[in-house]
């Protein structure tokens, strides 16, 4: 593992970041699903791409800009807390870049969708139960939006996140890119 971030690192998180943030404010970030909450979630997904493709550091930067850019457009109480839309959010990568740490030597494709399922539910998971034990919700409102809300949104989560790394991982197969370390 990396000891330290490289310029490449900070531009990419910087990237990503940005892109979370735009996802948020425009509203393009949530795509209507046929559940209760009605829409799911990806402004995510950058956390999750960042950790996958450079590592928990720059996982945990984005998921920290996702994190603030949620509290500072925060509309319900909810997301105003700190301890929930910020804190839960610095997982998200991390999670995502262990899990395909584990898996990638096995399968590039398989590691790509696990870790963007799991780092999904990572996101779900933890602000529900932030929220539960912020009380703003109770148990079983937060393990029926998980349910129902949190499984189509990791679905989602994995086909938009596997789109977006496989075709970045491909970006460098033919030639040298400057973009892309993954190279043969």
């Amino acid at each position: 593992m990396k000891k330290s971030l490289t310029v490449r690192d900070i531009v990419i998180a910087g990237v990503l970041g940005a892109v979370a943030i735009l996802l948020g404010v425009t509203r393009l970030g949530y795509i209507p699903v046929p559940t209760a909450a009605g829409n799911a979630t990806i402004m995510h997904i950058p956390a999750i791409i960042g950790g996958i493709m450079q590592g928990p550091a720059v996982g945990l930067i984005v998921g920290a800009i996702f994190g603030v850019s949620s509290f500072l457009n925060a509309t319900v109480p909810l997301f105003k807390d700190p301890l929930v839309a910020i804190v839960p959010r610095l997982f998200i990568g991390i999670v995502a870049w262990l899990v395909y740490a584990g898996i990638h030597r096995k399968s590039e494709f398989l590691a790509i969708a696990i870790s963007s399922f799991l780092g999904t539910l990572t996101n779900t998971a933890l602000v529900l139960g932030m929220a539960v034990v912020r009380h703003y919700m109770d148990a079983k409102v937060a393990w029926t939006v998980a349910i129902t809300n949190g499984i189509p949104e990791a679905i989602v989560g994995m086909i938009v996140t596997l789109a977006v790394v496989l075709s970045w991982k491909q970006i460098g197969k033919s030639k040298k890119s400057k973009i892309s370390d993954d190279v043969e």
